[in-house]
């Protein structure tokens, strides 16, 4: 009897374990279980909202049979921000191809930005107008348009706005801080390396040399002077013969006007309704997704690790 104890013993307590070891594994089995099925959930979820958000543009744009198509242009314009060319662009191709779609307004609420993404929809605009020349395309101006603003629109049919709108600012400008002085006062000492002599032009820990600034001036000059021959050739005739229009100012609504930087006053509404001859509105504009957020703050954020490590910053190469 006493050989036997310890066998039974032992027998006992393998099957104990075994029993606890089999009971953990079912847990984990259905943790595993559990987490598959929120994760599908989860994204079962957030493709029925996006097809539903999806779903009233469509059906929209579908049971419209006659319709004045809007795209806004609102905010700093900018390669990162929402009023970007790319989505700029698209929104104003998709209203053009819409056949149900017998005109376009392009809203424009903005105090301008980059000279190139305004390029970019200013020469489409021209294209489009161009390939679809039975289809007229309208600037409505909201509160402001400005510099890369009015760039854009000038390249449209007829260009509306408020009496109290802020219309123009022609210009370019490239503005920054110098910190020379500051720096001497503090006993700070400027290390900077370079290669290539003009690497560091317009560094503002370094003192501004009149090569640099002539350098800077005539870029400038060279835009201003892009700018100009742009809203020249949009505006045509229109434009009163003005000095001031193309030196960086900016007017109301109704001086604009005089200047022929605007042609009538109106809104989209009343454009809509009374020039284009269809009241019904449908928004065009390229809306950023929760989707499309989300993946690209996740590759934003990656790329910043990625320059981190890298030592790519503004404190390292440029």
């Amino acid at each position: 009897m006493e050989n036997g104890t310890p066998g039974r013993k032992e027998g006992w307590e393998r099957e104990l374990l075994e029993k606890l070891a089999f009971a953990s594994l079912e847990e984990s089995r259905k943790a595993r279980r559990w987490g598959i099925f929120f994760k599908i959930f989860i994204a079962v979820y957030l493709i029925i909202v996006l097809l539903i958000m999806q779903s009233g543009t469509w059906g929209e744009k579908a049971l419209a049979s006659r319709y004045t198509a809007l795209v806004d242009l609102d905010g700093e314009i900018s390669a990162e921000g929402n009023a970007n060319a790319d989505n700029i662009i698209q929104g104003l191709r998709d209203a053009f191809e819409a056949k149900a779609a017998v005109g376009v307004i392009l809203h424009a609420n903005s105090p301008g930005g980059s000279p190139v993404q305004s390029a970019y929809i200013y020469d489409e605009i021209l294209r489009l107008r161009e390939k679809y020349p039975d289809k007229p395309l309208y600037a409505v101006i909201g509160d402001v348009c400005a510099s890369g603003c009015y760039y854009a629109v000038a390249a449209a049919d007829k260009i509306y706005a408020s009496p109290a709108s802020i219309v123009g600012s022609i210009g370019v400008l490239m503005d920054g801080f110098g910190f020379v002085d500051s720096m001497k006062k503090l006993g700070i000492e400027r290390r900077l390396l370079t290669a290539g002599e003009n690497k560091g032009m317009l560094d503002p820990f370094s003192p501004l040399d009149s090569k640099a600034r002539r350098h800077a001036q005539k870029m400038l000059d060279e835009i201003h002077g892009q700018f100009i021959d742009a809203v020249k050739q949009g505006r045509g005739d229109a434009l009163k013969p003005n000095k001031e229009i193309f030196s960086g100012l900016f007017w109301s609504g109704t001086k604009a006007m005089e200047l022929g930087l605007v042609d009538e006053y109106g809104s989209a509404d009343s454009v809509a309704r009374d020039v284009i001859g269809a009241e019904e509105i449908v928004d065009y504009t390229v809306h950023e997704n929760f989707i499309q957020r989300l993946t690209e703050r996740f590759g934003m954020a990656m790329g910043r690790s990625v320059a981190s490590e890298l030592r790519l910053s503004g404190r390292g190469l440029r």
